[in-house]
C-alpha cells in the first residue's frame, strides 16, 4: 500500500508528528451522491467528470475516491466537480462505462488514520459486476436479490460483508447463485441503491479478509 502525509485536523493532538493515511482504502460508507457531468472516450480510455460540491473542495490532485465502489484517482478539480481517467481495465471490468451524463454515483474518499471504520475494509477493487434480480419491499426498507458469479459468491457467508456499488452491506441470505441484502430507508435515501431496479448492473467487491483466508488454507495456495 502507498503512504502519504496526512494534514493535522483540529481534533489531532498537537504533537507536530506526521500522521499517515492509507491511499485507496475505504469503508463502504457513502459520503456524497455525485452526478455524472460527462463520460467521454472509447473502450480504451475515457474521462469521467462528476459533480460533487461536498467533496470536491476538500480533495487534491492524486487523491483516491471510490466511485460506485471503484477506486479512481483524481486527475482534475473544479470548484464543484472531480475528473477521473478510466483505463480499459476499469471500463471492461466495472459497470461505470455503461453510465452517462445525469446518472448518480456513490462517492467515498479514502479514509484517513484516526477516522472511524464505519463499514468494513474495502479496497475499491471491483471483483465482478452483478445483476439485480428482484426487489422485495420490507416495511419502509427493501430486500434486494443480486445474482453473483461463482468467483464472488464463494466468498460470501450469511451475515458477512459485501460491497455493492461502493456500499458496505450485510448478506442476509444466499443461494447457489445469488445473495440478498436488506436495505434500511437511510441507505435507500443517501445512495444510488434507492433507485435501483431489476436488471441493473452493480459493481461487487468481496470481503478481502475472506480472500486471504482462502489463500492461506491448505491446498488453496495455487489459486
Amino acid at each position: 500500500m502507498h503512504l502519504t502525509k496526512l494534514r493535522l485536523s483540529a481534533q489531532s493532538p498537537p504533537t507536530g508528528a506526521l500522521l499517515v493515511a492509507l491511499i485507496g482504502v475505504f469503508t463502504g460508507i457513502v459520503r456524497e451522491l455525485g452526478r455524472i457531468v460527462s463520460l467521454e472516450g472509447d473502450e480504451a480510455q475515457a474521462r469521467l467528470v462528476v459533480a460533487a460540491p461536498g467533496l470536491a473542495p476538500g480533495l487534491e490532485i492524486g487523491d483516491s475516491v471510490a466511485v460506485d465502489g471503484c477506486c479512481l484517482t483524481v486527475v482534475g478539480l473544479e470548484q464543484e466537480s472531480i475528473a477521473f481517467d478510466l483505463s480499459s481495465e476499469t471500463l471492461s471490468r466495472t459497470a461505470i462505462g455503461s453510465l452517462g451524463a445525469g446518472h448518480s454515483v456513490n462517492l467515498e474518499p479514502a479514509i484517513r488514520v484516526g477516522e472511524p471504520l464505519g463499514g468494513h475494509y474495502v479496497q475499491g477493487h471491483v471483483d465482478a459486476v452483478g445483476r439485480v434480480r428482484s426487489l422485495v419491499p420490507e416495511g419502509d426498507g427493501v430486500r434486494i436479490w443480486i445474482e453473483l458469479p461463482p468467483d464472488v459468491l464463494r466468498f460470501c457467508v450469511e451475515k458477512g460483508s459485501l460491497t455493492v456499488a461502493g456500499v458496505s452491506l450485510t448478506v442476509a441470505e444466499l443461494t447457489d447463485d445469488a445473495v440478498a441484502v436488506a436495505l434500511i430507508p437511510h441507505t435507500l435515501e443517501v445512495t444510488t441503491l434507492g433507485k435501483i431496479k431489476p436488471g441493473d448492473s452493480v459493481n461487487l467487491e468481496a470481503d478481502v479478509i475472506a480472500k486471504y483466508v482462502e489463500r492461506l488454507l491448505p491446498g488453496r495456495s495455487e489459486k
